[in-house]
């Protein structure tokens, strides 16, 4: 195999707080030597060596709650009435989109149709999709009435939701997306600010729903993610040992001390992005202010910031992804969740970085190989033109990103790469 080596660069390594100058190697799809100083491997180590100018070398990021196939849309009803074919197809565009913003990696939070994330994953696994590494999952399933059920009595309707009431249906359903070759299993306990008839308060699954769910999907090596904004139905998910507890934002003390305890278990991702942008930027769609008050979107993200201040002073795992595929949060700003993560959360820069990498890597189910850079660690990486430690805002869109790898394939390349023996001016 052809070796690169990666020479006059500026690693930060998803694992320490600091940079420092450094060389790394890749070999295959993993990094195999990482030096710090400049000259300190071999030239011969390699068969490719990029000059990296002093550049910054940071590991691929990681999206924690990605919707691959929400595809633009203004409400979630939206998502249900396009075409299968179509809605493949756009799917396809927001993983290769996705890539290009430097995320080389995604957890899905769920697909708004049952294949569709399966079948993208295998088009990207085949060759035939630039896109990032995948965990797949189904539809949001919830029961009538909860999160995703957009019916009517006299009119029906689909989103994103897999409709199922009580233990026996809902351990059908869950067999259903698993059979169908999902990675990950959703399930939403909650309502929504979004939602007129289930708000975020309150807790639509029961807890004989959630254990079902749970049980089969663990049953079959399947971890299970929810939606759970309310304080029993956070409380809901960590008893019945559910993987990631996404949203989170009423959680009360009781909540906390539970996520607390079981932080070695599971992953939490407020999915921030989607609130801070109707609160702030609700402008930009032609969303009424009345309408931002009239759902209370203000007191949740409060909620929120508190709820994710002390989860950080806890030490509970936390991912990025702010519900992005709306109209409202385009596909492409998702790394805009990082910043969030220090202006509203208090994370220092490299806080907030690691869970767009190295916590990401864990809830991929990579602990201690990916959104890293060390010795024996997958080879996703990012070369950046900027100092994102110094302004997280360079990791939002793709202009600041010279090189994309992702598994030890180049997707982009704007610094040639020089055939071994040429010398470098470094050297």
């Amino acid at each position: 195999m052809n070796a690169v080596l990666f020479r006059n660069v500026t690693i930060w390594d998803g694992i320490g707080d600091a940079s420092y100058p450094g060389e790394v190697v890749v070999e295959g799809n993993r990094i195999r030597a990482v030096a710090q100083g400049r000259n300190q491997i071999a030239s011969e180590r390699a068969a490719e060596i990029i000059d990296g100018q002093g550049m910054m070398l940071i590991p691929g990021l990681v999206e924690g709650h990605c919707h691959l196939s929400f595809v633009g849309v203004n409400q979630n009803k939206d998502l249900g009435e396009i075409p299968v074919e179509e809605h493949l197809l756009r799917t396809c565009r927001n993983a290769t989109l996705i890539l290009n913003h430097g995320f080389t990696s995604c957890y899905s939070a769920a697909s708004a149709k049952l294949r569709l994330d399966v079948v993208v994953k295998d088009e990207i696994e085949n060759g035939h999709l630039a896109g990032p590494r995948y965990r797949t999952a189904g539809p949001e399933i919830t029961v009538t009435a909860g999160l995703g059920d957009e019916r009517r009595q006299n009119i029906p309707a689909e989103s994103f939701g897999m409709i199922a009431d009580g233990p026996d249906e809902i351990r059908r359903a869950v067999r259903l997306c698993i059979r169908e070759g999902v990675d990950n299993v959703k399930i939403n306990i909650s309502g929504d600010e979004f939602v007129s008839h289930v708000r975020g308060e309150v807790t639509s699954m029961t807890e004989v729903e959630v254990a079902a769910a749970v049980e089969v999907a663990h049953e079959w090596g399947k971890r299970v993610s929810c939606h759970a904004r309310a304080a029993a139905a956070v409380k809901r998910a960590v008893r019945n040992q559910v993987d990631c507890i996404y949203h989170c934002d009423f959680a009360d003390e009781e909540a906390l001390d539970m996520l607390e305890a079981a932080k070695d278990r599971l992953f939490v991702g407020p999915a921030f992005g989607l609130v801070h942008n109707a609160v702030f930027e609700h402008d930009r769609v032609g969303m009424p202010r009345a309408a931002v008050e009239r759902m209370e979107l203000p007191r949740k993200l409060e909620a929120t910031c508190r709820a994710y201040q002390e989860i950080r002073r806890r030490g509970i795992r936390v991912v990025i992804g702010g519900d992005y595929g709306f109209n409202i949060t385009p596909m492409g700003e998702n790394a805009r969740d990082i910043g969030h993560f220090v202006k509203f959360f208090g994370y220092s820069p490299a806080e907030a970085l690691r869970c767009a990498t190295s916590v990401g890597g864990d809830l991929m189910g990579h602990a201690g190989e990916l959104g890293i850079i060390r010795e024996g660690a997958l080879a996703d990486l990012l070369l950046v033109d900027r100092n994102p430690l110094e302004d997280l805002s360079v990791l939002v869109g793709p202009d600041h990103f010279v090189m994309i790898m992702k598994n030890g394939k180049m997707h982009r390349d704007l610094i040639t790469a020089r055939p071994k023996g040429q010398q470098l001016a470094a050297e």
